[in-house]
């Protein structure tokens, strides 16, 4: 069982189903996040800072790649529009400056 939590926001630890990317099992939860450009890979609105676990996530994406050649993604961030959990477990955080406002943080 592939399992993704997030550590700043309580109650989030989900189940990833097999080929889902870790936004579409975020909202199949019911977890609100942001993501301005659709899940398109267009924007970094929906990054995650992995704490753990990056080695579980597939291969960055084109999107991915680009924004990280751009200094607009981080080494340790992933898009979760982009990224698939492939096996295991990850753990990371959402960024303050993509925080929702009606959302409450740990």
């Amino acid at each position: 069982m592939a399992l993704l939590t997030i550590e700043n926001l309580p109650g989030a630890t989900v189940e990833v189903p097999a080929g889902a990317t870790l936004l579409a099992a975020l909202q199949a939860a019911d977890h609100d996040w942001m993501h301005a450009c659709g899940a398109k890979g267009r924007c970094t609105t929906c990054r995650l800072q992995v704490r753990k676990g990056m080695e579980n996530l597939s291969p960055l994406s084109a999107a991915e790649l680009r924004y990280r050649a751009a200094g607009r993604l981080l080494d340790h961030e992933r898009l979760t529009c982009q990224a698939r959990l492939l096996a295991g477990e990850v753990t990371g955080s959402v960024p303050e400056a993509t925080q929702l406002p009606h959302v409450q943080y740990g």
